[in-house]
């Protein structure tokens, strides 16, 4: 049986009260208006981006769904789902071992052959998440070139800083796309010492973009590598989903591509893609990728559709149609004065600028108009950058937009906010 009471030990002149430690640190996340609440939702086959909230009382309210990741609404695609259930019913529910150990199978080897040409790569691998794929590719770098140096943007993701942190080997942070002070660090360093620099195509809390040229023409000048997480671009940019990258023909540039499966495209997990020789050896040495569980075979058959179904013109309709939802949001919450962050990509931040407001914020939209969108607080932004970031697909219609923006606008003037056009 497991005391309920507080747990002490003796240690070497003190005694540790480990319960009221637990309550002190997530008291100082209620008292600095961060703590973070999960909502229950249930999402429901065809309706996406309509959902069923469960209030705390048991009752439950349709809701709009205004912060997913699954911004194209591929996670509901009939054709998605058609591979799943075929998969589910060929295979079963899980793949049994990791890759190396019965976990390999059809559905894994098709899903990266999708993926190595969706961005004109030799090959790719995939893992459980991109956090993962992250994590395990940078801090497994170091075991194949000696003495490597990364360079890394000051805002990459919490898996590129996590990777990077544990990558045993020299590391520099450059100030957020100051190619100017990546090019002071490169030329600070040794120039026969192997480089790799790390970034974003899009920063997914400013929806701000990298810039992927200059950092190319500096990783030319310096004998760098370049590894591009392409997570928030991934299905969304360039004729055939392959990224911002494609987009501005930039592909042959990056020598590692990381993304994600489980936001355009709608399912679940993570990948890079790169040269059939470094996949072979991130394969070979990586442990986040060896010792871990492949995906379910009807889960990388979903994803391996959807990735098919965004390179055809159809995928295009629905890149198009999310971008002018986009911009018809942002065009009408500017009109009415609210500070968003607009770097011209698919996502829509509204600064607020305090974590209590913005709480406040996300549970009167919840509450009283049945729109569900997340209070961004820090660590994920800096302190006094607190947002509300939204995500409109192409699966919202203009009545839903319509609701939104009326919402917005009431309680803005209720919480008594300053408008401006522009954000911090």
């Amino acid at each position: 049986m497991i005391p309920q009471a507080s747990k002490f030990k003796q240690g070497k002149g003190s005694v540790m009260d480990y319960s009221a430690a637990l309550d002190q640190a997530i008291g100082k996340l209620h008292e600095e208006g961060r703590y973070r609440t999960f909502i229950d939702i249930e999402r429901r086959k065809g309706a996406y981006p309509q959902a069923v909230w469960t209030r705390p009382d048991g009752s439950e309210t349709e809701i709009t769904v205004w912060c997913g990741n699954d911004y194209l609404g591929m996670g509901q695609h009939p054709v998605v789902l058609a591979a799943m259930h075929e998969a589910l019913d060929a295979t079963g529910a899980g793949s049994g071992g990791t890759r190396n150990i019965s976990g390999t199978t059809i559905y894994h080897k098709q899903l990266e052959v999708e993926l190595a040409d969706l961005h004109g790569k030799e090959a790719a691998l995939v893992f459980s998440s991109a956090y993962i794929a992250n994590d395990a590719t940078l801090s497994t770098l170091r075991k194949l070139f000696p003495g490597l140096i990364i360079y890394s943007d000051q805002l990459n993701h919490a898996s590129m800083i996590e990777g990077i942190k544990r990558f045993d080997g020299a590391k520099r942070i450059f100030r957020h796309n100051d190619v100017a002070h990546l090019r002071e660090l490169l030329e600070a360093d040794d120039p026969s010492a192997p480089k790799l620099i790390a970034f974003e195509s899009i920063y997914s809390m400013d929806g701000d973009f990298g810039p992927i040229a200059a950092i190319c023409d500096l990783a030319d000048e310096f004998n760098a590598l370049t590894y591009l997480d392409e997570v928030h671009a991934v299905g969304m940019y360039g004729p055939r989903g392959g990224g911002v990258a494609e987009r501005d023909g930039l592909m042959d540039r990056i020598d590692i591509f990381n993304g994600t499966l489980g936001k355009a495209f709608g399912v679940f997990g993570g990948y890079i893609a790169a040269t059939a020789k470094m996949v072979d050896a991130i394969r070979s040495y990586a442990p986040g990728f060896i010792f871990t569980t492949s995906l379910p075979p009807a889960v990388a058959a979903g994803a391996a559709a959807s990735i098919a179904f965004l390179k055809t013109a159809e995928g295009q309709l629905l890149r198009d149609r999310q971008q002018l939802n986009a911009r018809i949001l942002k065009m009408r919450l500017r009109g009415l004065g609210m500070p968003i962050m607009d770097h011209g990509s698919h996502i829509v931040p509204v600064h607020v600028g305090n974590p209590v407001h913005c709480k406040a914020l996300s549970d009167m939209l919840l509450r009283d108009f049945g729109i569900y969108v997340q209070p961004i607080n820090f660590p994920t932004v800096p302190r006094g950058t607190e947002r509300l970031r939204f995500t409109p697909s192409p699966v919202h219609d203009s009545r839903q937009i319509d609701h939104l923006v009326r919402a917005m606008d009431n309680l803005w003037s209720q919480c008594k906010l300053n408008r401006s056009t522009s954000a911090a």
